[in-house]
């Protein structure tokens, strides 16, 4: 399993980015963030900072 970011709620805030362990997210041209679903470990620090929780878990 990993994280996914709502791209249309997310507000390039880059909390997520700052506290991933591994790096797996990276920011878009828009500023927005996205989760490189591939090297997520699933341990979920992202969504518990982000402010507008957009990011959720994949099924």
């Amino acid at each position: 399993m990993a994280y996914r970011i709502n791209e249309d709620e997310c507000i390039a805030c880059g909390a997520c980015q700052s506290v991933c362990p591994v790096s797996c997210i990276s920011e878009l041209e828009n500023g927005k963030r996205k989760i490189n679903e591939d090297e997520c470990i699933d341990c979920g620090s992202c969504a518990s900072v982000c402010p507008v929780s957009c990011i959720s878990q994949v099924d």
